[in-house]
């Protein structure tokens, strides 16, 4: 592909598709922690940006250098993305059932649930790296930048206003997380049956 709008064009529109998913886990997250910290919003805006431009490039390499391994593994991801946002998902419903202490609530999201949902919500971004098969080097990682920086930007307003709507809807806003983030996973596999 050339250097041009159109080029652009399909970057940003990427970037736009493969941070929805991103989105609504930000959402619930600022659901989960009405209370949370600028810094604390940068950082998983940070990851979720982070691992939406790192797959697409891991696709890339893969389809120039081991595409027929790549093909197999490719029915399995929708499977990983819901199992990995289940288990979230189902972890933040019974915690919000349960009505778990004071200091569990004021933790948050962990660093380690923050990964995982940056690995679930990205893994399908990985076959983004078949429709940039034909770009160089250098278009490759400028499209992957800007994919970047939309999920970046996406991924801050999604916990902006998932931290408004928290701070009104109170204790519920956990379960209302959870039940986001396992309606996500079904999304992506029922997107993958249909």
């Amino acid at each position: 592909m050339q250097w041009g709008i159109t080029f652009f064009v399909n970057s940003i529109l990427l970037g736009i598709a493969l941070a929805m998913d991103a989105f609504s886990v930000s959402l619930a997250n600022g659901l989960r922690e009405p209370g949370m910290k600028r810094w604390k919003m940068l950082g998983i805006a940070g990851v979720f940006a982070g691992f939406q431009a790192l797959m697409p490039m891991i696709g890339w390499v893969c389809v120039r250098t081991i595409a027929q391994k790549f093909h197999a593994f490719e029915a399995w991801i929708p499977w990983i993305a819901l199992g990995l946002l289940s288990f979230i998902g189902i972890s933040m419903l019974i915690s919000g059932i349960k009505g778990s202490d004071e200091e569990e609530k004021t933790r948050g999201t962990g660093l380690t649930a923050l990964l995982v949902q940056g690995i679930a919500t990205s893994i399908d971004a990985l076959s983004v790296g078949f429709t940039i098969a034909d770009y160089g080097l250098t278009q490759a990682l400028v499209c992957a930048l800007i994919i970047a920086v939309i999920t970046f930007a996406i991924c801050v307003a999604g916990v902006l206003l998932g931290r408004t709507i928290g701070t009104r809807i109170g204790g519920r806003a956990e379960i209302f997380g959870g039940i986001l983030l396992i309606g996500i996973g079904l999304e992506i596999i029922l997107k993958h049956l249909l």
